[in-house]
């Protein structure tokens, strides 16, 4: 028997698109329909966040460790805010979401 050799991982991507927005991960610029999006530093964290964890339920206590960090102390409703302010900025119409999605009772899910 051979080992098979393990696949090396594959060099992260430039970037990501969905819908008319496109995320820059060189310049950390985020583009809808070619013109730039003003993100806070935040929002754009949580942006790329969600993309790498795409099709996965990520819950607020997860988003407050992973985005905010351990010495942040903000509750989860800091996460529904910017989930909200994010929305505004991306999704088509903000009020009926289609690639950020509530999963009501266990966080928020990313589709695209």
């Amino acid at each position: 028997r051979r080992a098979v050799p393990a696949a090396a991982a594959p060099a992260p991507a430039d970037g990501y698109q969905f819908g008319e927005v496109r995320i820059d991960y060189r310049s950390a610029e985020v583009f809808r329909g070619g013109e730039p999006i003003d993100l806070s530093a935040r929002e754009y964290q949580l942006l790329r966040h969600m993309i790498e964890h795409r099709g996965a339920i990520v819950s607020r206590d997860q988003l407050l460790n992973e985005v905010w960090g351990y010495n942040a102390m903000p509750s989860t409703r800091t996460v529904d805010v910017h989930v909200a302010w994010l929305r505004q900025k991306i999704e088509p119409n903000p009020k009926h979401p289609q690639f950020l999605l509530t999963v009501h009772g266990l966080g928020y899910k990313f589709i695209g």
